[in-house]
């Protein structure tokens, strides 16, 4: 290797050695969470079973508006959103706000319209799961730690595949050397590992960038028109409030800024007393529309509020919003995984593939494999560098005999920062430890 080149793969090492140290113990805990999450329905209705499963019986389940005032004897409050069982097994749910603001998730037999038992609304172990795996556990500035990593995590495979790159070596390729108590071994097992992974890290990183506080938000905004709330293409003639749709249901990505239709009936017929058509009635007109076993109402919150049914199920043609107005049951929107435009579609479908549902249990499993393979990764990269490190010391990778390579390495890096501003601005914030780490050194050299 001419010394260019070593200078070259110097830095380009250098800053995969950052990268690691910022992003490594960030994707084990994603790995785990992520792993453990991609089946929260089995896992869930397991951990939770007494709450949320029933025995199936012949019969007619009571009804939904019986449903509804056994959760309300039970918890005092106002009952926001109601979801039917998707199959005969499971208990409904209605979600209460109680008068001190909580809000409460409780959970009725449809035979028997009985509580089987309440929990904190979106407190299941799964949801908790979710919650540490982006961070929002701890706060919504944590959470701003999730767009940095990811882009690291970029960042980190670029430069790894760079490092792997064979430049005619056999040895440590596609094959693992050694014995796991040398050196080598640990390294051809974090080559090999970083290869078969590399691919599925670029793909969970990026598909997991729109649930991120900054650049998520702005592209967020950009897929629905401008901040204006539906996908382009659609189009509704009716008023809409200021209410945005996330605020009370469990929506898409792309529909986190979708505003709600306002229910008109009074003022349109002159009648100041129409009568709510009930969630008796709305529920069957959500039936009657085809919307797919799983889907949610959330219940009108005031005299203009509507009834929306809404259901994301792993099949992403069967995605549907609809909204119904609260006197006249009929629907004000009714819009579909169709409707949305190219961008909403392309990034509805990344992340259905990040979540493992599109494609069923083969979904799963592959990105359960992929997941195993990251922990094998951060495991192996965590040994070898005990193993190579100086006593006492961090064992930052040796710094290119010409400066200028770091230098060429970081503009490259740099364009990373400017598609991802706060990995930007962490990038900076390196740069700067780098040239404290590099001026120690140098300070140590003189002085040796």
């Amino acid at each position: 290797m001419s010394n260019r080149a070593q200078d070259l793969y110097r830095a380009v090492w250098r800053w995969h050695f950052y990268a690691g140290l910022i992003v490594i113990p960030f994707l084990l805990s994603l790995a785990v969470t992520g792993g453990l999450y991609l089946f929260h329905d089995s896992i869930d209705r397991w951990w939770h079973a007494d709450l949320m499963t029933v025995e199936a019986r012949e019969g007619a389940p009571v009804s939904p508006d019986a449903q509804r005032d056994a959760a309300l004897a039970a918890v005092d409050g106002e009952a926001f959103r109601y979801v039917p069982p998707a199959t005969k097994e499971l208990a409904a749910e209605v979600d209460v706000t109680r008068p001190d603001g909580s809000r409460i998730a409780v959970f009725v037999d449809p035979y028997a319209g009985e509580v089987t038992g309440q929990m904190p609304y979106r407190g299941s172990v799964m949801w908790w799961i979710r919650s540490l795996h982006s961070l929002n556990y701890f706060g919504s500035t944590a959470s701003l730690a999730i767009e940095i990593v990811a882009g690291w995590a970029i960042l980190l495979v670029l430069t790894g595949l760079y490092l792997w790159w064979p430049r005619g070596r056999r040895g440590g390729v596609v094959t693992v050397r050694g014995r796991p108590g040398k050196r080598v071994f640990w390294r051809d097992l974090h080559a090999v590992t970083g290869l078969a992974v590399g691919g599925f890290i670029l793909f969970l990183a990026v598909t997991g960038m729109p649930w991120s506080t900054v650049w998520g938000s702005k592209v967020n905004e950009l897929a629905n028109g401008h901040n204006y709330g539906y996908p382009d293409g659609v189009r509704v003639n009716v008023p809409m409030s200021e209410a945005r749709l996330a605020e009370r249901e469990t929506t898409p990505w792309s529909l986190e800024q979708a505003r709600q239709p306002i229910s008109e009936a009074a003022e349109a017929t002159g009648n100041a007393g129409a009568v709510p058509i009930g969630l008796d009635r709305a529920v069957a007109t959500f039936e009657a529309l085809g919307l797919a076993p799983g889907y949610a109402v959330g219940l009108p919150g005031g005299p203009q509020g509507v009834y929306t049914g809404s259901v994301y199920p792993d099949d992403l043609s069967r995605q549907r919003v609809v909204h119904l107005d609260q006197y006249r049951g009929e629907a004000l929107l009714d819009m579909g995984y169709a409707d949305y435009g190219p961008l909403g579609r392309g990034l509805e479908w990344g992340i259905n593939v990040h979540l493992g549902q599109q494609y069923g249990l083969a979904n799963q499993l592959i990105l359960a494999l992929a997941c195993a393979g990251i922990m094998l990764l951060c495991v192996s990269s965590a040994v070898m560098w005990w193993m190579r490190r100086p006593a006492a010391r961090l064992g930052v990778p040796p710094e290119p005999g010409d400066p200028r390579r770091l230098r060429g390495v970081l503009a490259l890096l740099a364009i990373g920062g400017v598609l991802f501003p706060l990995v930007g601005a962490s990038l900076i914030v390196m740069a700067v430890v780098d040239g404290l780490v590099r001026r120690r050194t140098a300070s140590r050299s003189v002085a040796a």
